[in-house]
């Protein structure tokens, strides 16, 4: 069956529920070049300058394949591209790919641009396709993005730029997987001498981190680790090039220095803008906070390997001690809505009538004496070091209290603390998660499903066989109806499963210089520099 693109974008996201926007521009795609307007034309913007952001986090890693966080996602997305984009409505976009088509139910090809070279002039065609795909699904490497692509069984080279990719079963939401950033385009020479390095001892991805080098409109400068990431404008761009000269990603990790950065003008943004500095930068001149309405959660995750967290009376008696109006109104200041569970509602399979965990706390101290944890006991509960993270966790300490839950608070650094949650060490942590496809698969499969442990998600080690079996048969169905209602069920055993408290659906807050133009966000909290100028 052939489909036109504009068929296929309606068979996949038909009845994706559109992501009404609030910010002060359009948010164009997540993954590189966008047709989207900013805040101004490319006429009218101003040409050179030296953007500074100020960010919360470091990278961890400057590889595709290497990492699966959002500041790393961040500086990645304007140095690699990939073949799809998603735009400001979480809807497919060509990218290095001018088309595609579902040539069988299981085979998907992709016309590739014939324009393009990476920012070391070696050539991007098919065969580059082909090996970028594969590293992430070789085992040696094992990429924390296997899971993007696991269902791919065979890549085939038709000519030079057109690839076809052969999937174990039909899988609707397939270009939007190739869309992730997960999927940028690396170099194949630089593939290659990753391959070599490791030969010689090294660890996957580590020549890839001192040469990232990809397709986007800039390419990589200098990284010092824990200071900045500093990348350039790519004069050769295949589309139209950037506006600024370079980018500085500054690592910025305490809140209010981040604002008093704003404020003195040694940043043009700062990335994120916490909503107790909300008042403070609205009430100041020359810059002004730029909201996002996002596909992500943020959540209390468990680990149910661990006593007594393996009880799911224990999970669920947790979750209803919580009185999340607390954290949204208190540390939140009303920014976001309560989740019920991990899908927001603009989430391609998101069913609002699904069962949640609701706040009663006569149940929950029942639920924990039928337990056997009618004292209470001693746990303690993880979170790295952005503020409200912090104050959310001493909120739920506080909280636990009525149901004798002593819980002791540990802020770890973001790469430890990444690291540290993937093996398992940890009783609770506090972490968040974008669907960043908009499909349900990308929002439950990584967090849940027994094989996505650890690193690639799943950092509550749930390992229940039943969901298994609900998640592969949601993304293998053809169906639409039957694989909304796959979804419907998988949501309604998680709440009974209860991994995770889920907290709310946050809103993304920047704060930004009133000479920065063109800039957006995309639901999924990737920065949009490609139309972004500096006016001074």
């Amino acid at each position: 069956m052939k489909l036109s693109k504009k068929s296929l974008l309606l068979l996949i996201f038909g009845l994706l529920l559109s992501v009404f926007l609030v910010a002060c521009a359009s948010e164009p795609d997540e993954g590189g070049n966008s047709d989207s307007d900013g805040e101004g034309t490319s006429e009218e913007a101003a040409e050179g300058g030296e953007l500074v952001i100020a960010n919360q986090s470091d990278v961890v890693s400057m590889d595709p394949a290497g990492s699966n966080d959002t500041p790393s996602s961040n500086v990645q997305a304007n140095i690699f591209e990939t073949l799809v984009t998603l735009d400001e409505n979480m809807e497919l976009q060509p990218g290095l790919a001018t088309e595609w088509e579902a040539v069988e139910d299981n085979v998907w090809e992709f016309k590739l641009r014939d324009d393009v070279t990476f920012h070391d002039g070696s050539e991007f065609n098919a065969e580059v396709v082909k090996a970028n795909i594969e590293r992430i699904l070789d085992e040696d490497v094992a990429s924390q993005r296997y899971f993007l692509y696991e269902m791919v069984e065979d890549i085939e080279v038709v000519d030079d730029y057109t690839v076809r990719f052969t999937t174990e079963y039909p899988f609707a939401p397939f270009p939007a997987h190739i869309a992730h950033n997960g999927g940028g385009m690396t170099s194949l020479e630089v593939i290659e001498a990753d391959y070599e390095a490791m030969e010689n001892g090294e660890e996957p991805g580590s020549y890839i981190n001192e040469n990232p080098i990809g397709t986007g409109f800039f390419k990589f400068d200098s990284w010092n680790s824990g200071s900045e990431v500093r990348l350039v404008k790519n004069e050769d761009y295949w589309g139209e090039p950037a506006h600024l000269d370079s980018v500085v990603f500054k690592v910025v990790s305490e809140a209010n220095t981040r604002v008093a950065e704003l404020e003195t003008g040694d940043s043009h943004i700062i990335d994120p803008l916490g909503p107790s500095n909300m008042a403070q930068v609205e009430n100041s001149e020359g810059i002004h906070v730029a909201p996002q309405e996002s596909v992500s959660v943020s959540y209390i995750g468990f680990n149910v390997e661990k006593e007594p967290f393996d009880d799911p009376n224990v999970r669920q008696a947790i979750n209803m001690a919580i009185d999340k109006s607390q954290i949204i109104d208190g540390i939140y200041e009303g920014v976001g809505i309560p989740a019920v569970g991990p899908l927001a509602p603009a989430v391609y399979g998101y069913d609002e009538d699904a069962p949640g965990l609701e706040y009663d706390l006569e149940e929950a101290k029942q639920l924990l004496a039928d337990a056997g944890y009618e004292d209470g006991f001693s746990t303690t509960l993880w979170t790295n070091d952005t503020q409200e993270r912090i104050d959310a966790a001493t909120n739920v300490q506080a909280q636990l209290q009525e149901l004798n839950i002593d819980v002791e608070v540990e802020v770890l650094e973001w790469g430890t603390y990444l690291e540290r949650t993937a093996q398992g060490d940890h009783d609770m942590f506090v972490l968040g998660w974008s669907t960043v496809t908009g499909d349900a698969d990308y929002g439950l499969y990584p967090l849940f499903h027994s094989e996505n442990i650890g690193e690639p998600g799943n950092r509550s080690f749930l390992q229940d066989e039943e969901l298994d079996e609900m998640l592969e048969a949601a993304r293998r169905e053809g169906d639409e109806e039957t694989r909304l209602q796959l979804y419907s069920d998988i949501q309604a055993k998680l709440t009974e499963l209860a991994p995770m408290l889920y907290l709310h659906h946050q809103e993304f807050l920047l704060g930004v210089n009133d000479n920065v133009q063109g800039l957006t966000q995309s639901p999924t909290g990737i920065l949009q520099l490609h139309d972004v100028s500096l006016n001074q």
